[in-house]
């Protein structure tokens, strides 16, 4: 009797404050290379957040709605805990710039040598290296349309 392969889990962890389009590319993405993906929305009592996380919870669970290899839940741990709780072999992260390498890096060699666990970065997608959930927060601060910088059909408001 053949043994069934072990499915590929990707947890995909941030703030996601709010989900951008960035962070969409980089689901699409990392499913043409794992079977599923959790995106892990952290919650740290240290960050100041624009969207509740239900909010935040409730926007990414209706744009994945369709998409059964895709999960959203939330966690209160070390990343790399909740990886291992959620039986995740990797840890899918996305860079922008160079000044995010360094800092990924370094998580990636604890996270590896605490659990095992690999981290893969892709790197985004050159239209969307200006977008940054920060940045967006800023414009609605201001009461600028972000429907640009976010999914289409995504519901914040």
């Amino acid at each position: 009797m053949a043994s069934c392969p072990l499915k590929r889990i990707a947890l995909f962890p941030g703030t996601f404050d709010p989900f951008t389009i960035g962070h969409e590319s980089l689901v699409s993405r990392g499913l043409e290379l794992v079977d599923e993906i959790i995106i892990s929305i952290g919650i740290n009592d240290t960050k100041r957040t624009y969207f509740s996380l239900e909010k935040r919870l409730e926007a990414i669970q209706e744009l994945y709605k369709d998409e059964p290899r895709v999960r959203v839940m939330s966690y209160d741990s070390l990343t790399v805990d909740f990886a291992q709780q959620m039986n995740a072999g990797f840890i899918l992260r996305g860079i922008r710039t160079v000044n995010d390498f360094e800092y990924e890096k370094s998580i990636a060699d604890v996270n590896r040598k605490l659990s095992g666990i690999e981290t893969f970065i892709l790197f985004t997608e050159p239209e969307h290296t200006h977008i940054s959930s920060s940045i967006v927060r800023e414009l609605l601060r201001y009461g600028k349309d972000i429907s640009q910088f976010v999914p289409k059909g995504t519901n914040l408001y």
